[in-house]
């Protein structure tokens, strides 16, 4: 008979592990309840778009400007600040993706050594603190936006504003502070300790903790 590894640490206080952030994008359920669980879904299919969206717009454009470079001795001449919009739209896309997947860089030395309650209540604060940053984030970001928009700058070869590039990047914010509020209203209401929607706490078994 196999023994679950999570029930023996929940019993010790100790960090769980999960598989749930292994599970592929599209069978993605929320457990969140009502409304919630509709906005938890609606971010998910955006990021999921987007970010599949941009990587291969990505990947066919370098591919193509190394093909007219080196066969037709002609690259394309917009593909530098192609890329260069969908660098920044991969970028504020993937903060809000690596939130919900519990990816974000965490230092828990001291929050490791914390009881199971501490832990929860530490884990709470953290995600809401966290999230009033990146509304907060978001609202400069509009700002910057706007001052961009007023300077009429276009790019060279697009011939476009400027600030088209950036209109991401409040969405983006927008999307992480989302996703780390539905986080701590996830802590809330369930016993388990979460780093994200459906990501509890813990090391995945290739992992190694310093």
């Amino acid at each position: 008979m196999t023994q679950d590894p999570n029930a023996d640490a929940a019993t010790r206080g100790e960090p769980q592990t999960t598989g749930t952030d292994q599970a592929p994008s599209d069978d993605y359920t929320s457990t969140l309840p009502g409304f919630l669980g509709t906005i938890d879904i609606a971010i998910s299919r955006v990021e999921a778009v987007v970010l599949a969206m941009g990587v291969l717009l990505m990947a066919l454009n370098t591919i193509s400007n190394v093909l007219g470079r080196f066969v037709f001795q002609q690259s394309l001449f917009f593909s530098e600040e192609l890329n260069r919009i969908l660098i920044v739209l991969i970028t504020f896309a993937g903060i809000s993706y690596a939130a919900r997947h519990g990816r974000h860089i965490r230092m828990s030395a001291i929050y490791d050594e914390l009881p199971p309650r501490a832990r929860k209540a530490l884990m709470i604060v953290i995600a809401l603190v966290t999230a009033v940053f990146m509304f907060g984030l978001c609202y400069y970001s509009v700002g910057y936006i706007i001052t961009q928009a007023g300077r009429g700058r276009v790019l060279p070869a697009l011939q476009i504003p400027v600030w088209w590039i950036y209109l991401w990047v409040p969405v983006g914010f927008f999307m992480t502070g989302a996703q780390y509020a539905l986080t701590a209203i996830k802590n809330l209401l369930e016993r388990d300790i979460y780093l994200s929607t459906h990501v509890l706490e813990g090391y995945d078994d290739d992992e190694v903790e310093v």
